[in-house]
């Protein structure tokens, strides 16, 4: 997945991110109702949002409803939000990449989160 991958529509006010490459799972609720699930790789973090990549054949539509659940094993990576941390982070699907010719999905999401940021203050009282 290129940079350029999430370019083609308007981004949210920017928003301080670091480069971060960890385990997760995405779990959503599909149209019938059952409970959905896959693991991702973040790419990149920020307070309000990530980008993950996501290598089995899921397709998600543009703001689906997610939870956005870090891997125990990688809670304790530097630069990872403290709402990442703490567990389940609701989160919207705000950007789709383009589909891989290989299997015809999405090859990642931008997620923003559903909650608000945690100040500086907050983040180390938290810690």
């Amino acid at each position: 997945m290129t940079d350029q991958a999430f370019a083609r529509s308007p981004r949210p006010a920017p928003c301080p991110s670091a480069s971060l490459a960890v385990p997760a799972r995405l779990t959503w609720k599909d149209a019938g109702g059952a409970v959905r699930f896959t693991s991702v790789r973040t790419r990149e973090v920020s307070e309000s949002g990530v980008v993950v990549e996501c290598d089995s054949s899921v397709a998600l539509p543009l703001y689906r409803l997610v939870h956005l659940q870090v891997e125990k094993t990688a809670r304790d990576v530097s630069g990872l939000p403290q709402q990442l941390r703490a567990g389940r982070v609701l989160s919207a699907v705000w950007q789709v990449a383009p589909c891989k010719p290989s299997t015809g999905t999405p090859a990642g999401y931008a997620l923003r989160f559903m909650t608000e940021p945690m100040s500086r203050d907050e983040a180390r009282r938290a810690s």
